[in-house]
């Protein structure tokens, strides 16, 4: 997978993923491992604008689906949907760790959302 999502490029400690997966979700966007303060700029700017976390989690779950009878969108696609729509907002450093947060974060609130393992197999 040369440009996109990867969990593997995430440069969040286990210990900051871990305080991130307990600690309470907050307005705050630059709570969220990997968002700092010119991040939190390009998220704002624009017609669908990103001032805090629950928008940013709504945008996360929206990019789940649509799901079709033929289809339906799962971690993988989901995870890489969200990476491409980051990168658009023109975010340039840390996709992989914002979506990999985002997505492990959400996945305590709607078990089975996100699957780390699916990428276990994937060799570079």
């Amino acid at each position: 997978m040369a440009d996109g999502y990867d969990p593997n490029k995430s440069k969040v400690s286990d210990d900051k993923m871990q305080d991130w997966l307990k600690s309470q979700v907050t307005d705050d966007l630059e709570d969220v491992p990997g968002i700092g303060p010119k991040a939190k700029e390009k998220l704002a700017d624009g017609d669908e604008s990103i001032t805090n976390c629950y928008q940013l989690f709504g945008k996360f779950l929206m990019l789940r689906g649509p799901d079709t009878e033929d289809h339906k969108v799962e971690s993988m696609e989901h995870t890489e949907k969200f990476w491409q729509w980051l990168k658009a907002k023109g975010i340039t450093a840390h996709r992989s760790a914002i979506v990999r947060a985002v997505a492990e974060k959400s996945a305590t609130f709607f078990h089975g959302i996100y699957d780390a393992t699916e990428w276990e197999d994937e060799e570079e």
